[in-house]
């Protein structure tokens, strides 16, 4: 790469990719060096965007404005020049251009952080998914569309991994937040009918939130087995982080499934251990699906 500016737009990204420890796979070790660079990009325009409408105490109409500059960058790419400085966008112009990248999958990512600020209950389980259908689906066909020339299938097992993931990452945050970002991801209508108020999501007994909460752990297992299969079908070390991160997100809602209902607030965190367990049955793509089979039988 002999342009200097965009040699150190990369170097930022790859610098803040590697400042903060997500689920996101930025610096794996699993995945294949050619794809660390324009990963570390692409996390770095979703993490940057994600402050935007999370972090600090901006009021709702700044949160907006920066990310519809972000938005207005975007529509200068797809015009067909960035005319802008900022390292995240001239190193995404280039990510973009030489791997084909559908831009509306950075669009629909923004059109997730956009409604993070405007909106913070959902009515029903369809409006839970939808969100996610734009804050969490993008990634995955994001990394497909990277590594590989994906089938439809393929992008549809992927959308139904990355729903499954947010999701389970919303159970496990259930009281973080509400107290944190007074949002609320468990649909209003469910509680409702349950005879649930928001405040009963972080009471001291969490027994009277069960039968909420255990219907929507049945349904994210039913929509993770839609996805699991897409790992196996995916090669080398491309495979290998898929499988892992499915693999975690699966033991993840065991784990929460196996909570007694007295204790269905606390977070489960995987030991190190466990990890490197994964790891290793995530190799083999075999292996993994049935070990994947197995926890779905004990679920269902």
């Amino acid at each position: 790469m002999s342009d200097p500016k965009l040699e150190a737009a990369y170097t930022f990204c790859l610098e803040l990719a590697q400042s903060h420890y997500e689920n996101f796979p930025v610096a794996s070790f699993l995945l294949p060096k050619r794809l660390r660079r324009p990963i570390s990009v692409i996390y770095a325009f979703a993490r940057t965007a994600d402050d935007f409408a999370d972090e600090g105490n901006l009021s709702q109409t700044e949160r907006l404005d920066r990310l519809n500059g972000f938005s207005h960058a975007l529509e200068q790419i797809n015009q067909g020049r960035y005319q802008g400085n900022d390292p995240i966008f001239l190193a995404l112009e280039d990510v973009i251009s030489r791997h084909r990248l559908p831009l509306k999958l950075f669009e629909d990512l923004l059109t997730a952080f956009k409604q993070d600020v405007v909106k913070s209950r959902y009515a029903d389980f369809n409006e839970v998914l939808n969100y996610c259908r734009y804050s969490a689906n993008p990634v995955g066909r994001l990394l497909l569309h990277l590594a590989i020339s994906p089938s439809e299938r393929q992008l549809q097992q992927s959308d139904a991994v990355c729903t499954a993931l947010q999701l389970i990452n919303f159970y496990q945050d259930i009281v973080q937040d509400y107290r944190e970002q007074d949002r609320i991801y468990i649909p209003q209508q469910e509680l409702s009918a349950a005879g649930l108020k928001e405040h009963d999501l972080v009471a001291s007994n969490s027994e009277s939130i069960a039968v909420v909460v255990r219907s929507l752990y049945q349904r994210t297992t039913r929509l993770m087995q839609q996805g699991y299969l897409l790992g196996a079908s995916l090669r080398g070390r491309l495979g290998w982080e898929v499988r892992a991160m499915t693999l975690g997100g699966i033991t993840t809602l065991h784990h929460l499934s196996q909570q007694t209902n007295d204790n269905l607030q606390s977070r489960p965190r995987l030991t190190k251990q466990q990890m490197l367990l994964i790891l290793f049955l995530a190799a083999c793509p075999k292996v993994y699906s049935r070990h994947c089979e197995k926890i779905f039988n004990s679920m269902l």
